[in-house]
């Protein structure tokens, strides 16, 4: 017994003296790894996110359109909206003047429809109707407010969350958005804004490494002029002693 013992301690001292002389070995470049590992983790953290990008973007039947899960809805809509921003921007097309026009085109098929057998002197068949069900209108307005409060309740959060990096990259963003509709209409915007919600979205999912590298490289240095700024102006700026004074 006193042999197994000693044979345990003889084997626990050689592993601890191993172990000392493999962390005197790399205690030169323990900074750097230590740095290295901040740095993966900032990066893995970028934007505070630390959830999939489906999930971000709610997880739902939207989010599959926007990430492309199933291309034939999603290219269905992109091509929808990009024939409706050629009709009303480039051929010049009026809302209301294409409503009617439609209008008109409908009534016209339904008369033919419903003539056409007379004429052909056939039983007259049932000409179908176009019913929209009020449930349509009413998942619209449910759907376009709840988009609403989030976007608010997102600049909320960004604004008292303390988070300087997201704060700075929602305000950049609100600032291109600004510069952006100074250059087009209404209608120009809203069609970007459509097409960076179904492109950006996915192309960060299949190159988020990428993408979050670049970000955390551009903070870096906006990080770095900050400080340099901060030393040789700000920092020598004369600060008043407001402890001292009273106020009566």
């Amino acid at each position: 017994m006193p042999e197994k013992v000693v044979a345990e301690n003889l084997l626990n001292n050689i592993m601890e003296t191993l172990a000392d002389s493999v962390h005197k070995q790399k205690s030169g470049s323990f900074f750097q790894e230590d740095k290295s590992h901040s740095v993966s983790y900032q990066m893995d953290r970028l934007f505070s996110r630390q959830k999939p990008v489906h999930n971000l973007l709610g997880g739902g039947k939207s989010a599959d359109v926007l990430l492309w899960r199933n291309k034939k809805i999603s290219a269905s809509v992109l091509t929808g909206s990009t024939a409706s921003w050629i009709l009303f921007e480039w051929l010049n097309y009026h809302f209301l003047s294409l409503i009617f026009f439609s209008l008109i085109i409908g009534m016209v098929a339904q008369f033919l429809w419903s003539n056409a057998s007379g004429l052909m002197n056939r039983s007259p068949s049932q000409v179908p109707r176009i019913v929209l069900p009020d449930e349509l209108f009413v998942n619209i307005a449910i759907t376009i407010g709840a988009e609403v409060n989030r976007f608010l309740a997102f600049l909320q959060n960004v604004a008292s969350g303390g988070n300087l990096k997201q704060f700075l990259a929602v305000v950049l963003s609100l600032l291109a958005a600004s510069v952006i509709g100074s250059w087009c209409n209404f209608l120009t915007v809203l069609y970007i804004g459509f097409m960076g919600a179904h492109t950006l979205p996915v192309l960060y999912e299949r190159y988020d490494d990428q993408v979050d590298s670049f970000v955390y490289n551009l903070l870096g240095q906006f990080q770095h002029h900050y400080r340099r700024l901060d030393s040789s102006v700000l920092g020598r700026i004369p600060k008043g002693n407001l402890k001292g004074k009273k106020f009566e």
